[in-house]
């Protein structure tokens, strides 16, 4: 084909691209407002009918949201969490091109309360690893992860570097998981909870609580914090398999 064949794009398209590549760069951040329709038509010497569809599909595309007599915003981004599935946190972040981090917050031996001693199947006054450490994607919070290990399944637990590994990694090396089990809620954290994860007050968090068993015995119970302004819950598509 020439180039004389080739044919330009609707102009409306040529804003939206325009629009999304302003989002794209960090010109206009999660949140934050674009242009006005006037302001638009002004800079890209368009008609308000283009920028307006322009917009509208945007808005339809989940890339910004608009409110009539406000303006049109950048949608903010979510992540989607697997809840069913175990996985390092780390690799996550790094699928999506981003950098992890890591602050361990506590990294200590305890003696548990009976009920949380029930519930790794140890003997009430047995020790028990305790670990708290927030993770860090490209620099913000993302996740609180609260941690109880049984000292039989990894009894070197307290001597790894967590800032250079994480506790699912290393535990799925020394005790991979043959069971495991979650409950997910969601809940408006205290104070604590929302400093660690540099939350507004009263935002919501997700938690997920997961309790894993390896080598015949309870390994592990986690509470997961996640900020509730970036993470939703999801699941992998995969073919359905229909009842009985």
């Amino acid at each position: 084909m020439s180039e004389a064949q080739i044919k330009p794009d609707p102009l409306y398209l040529q804003v939206k691209h325009h629009i999304e590549e302003q989002i794209k760069k960090g010109v206009w951040g999660a949140g934050g407002r674009v242009p006005s329709e006037n302001e638009l038509i002004e800079s890209l010497g368009v008609s308000k009918m283009t920028v307006n569809r322009a917009l509208r599909e945007l808005a339809e595309d989940g890339t910004l949201v608009r409110l009539v007599g406000v303006g049109s915003f950048v949608a903010e981004t979510k992540i989607d969490i697997h809840p069913l599935e175990v996985r390092n946190i780390a690799d996550e972040i790094a699928e999506r091109g981003h950098t992890h981090s890591a602050s361990v917050e506590r990294l200590a031996e305890e003696r548990p309360s009976a009920r949380l001693a029930s519930d790794l199947g140890l003997k009430q006054g047995s020790a028990v690893f305790h670990s708290t450490i927030i993770h860090l994607e490209n620099g913000e919070p993302v996740q609180l992860e609260d941690r109880y290990v049984n000292p039989e399944i990894a009894p070197d637990y307290l001597a790894q570097d967590f800032t250079a590994t994480t506790p699912a990694a290393y535990l799925m090396a020394v005790a991979p998981i043959q069971e495991v089990e979650h409950f997910v809620e969601a809940l408006i954290p205290g104070p604590q909870i929302t400093r660690m994860l540099n939350m507004a007050d009263n935002e919501p968090c997700l938690v997920i609580s997961r309790r894993t068993w390896a080598k015949g015995k309870t390994a592990s119970g986690a509470r997961l914090y996640y900020p509730g302004s970036t993470y939703r819950l999801g699941e992998p598509k995969h073919a359905y398999k229909q009842g009985i």
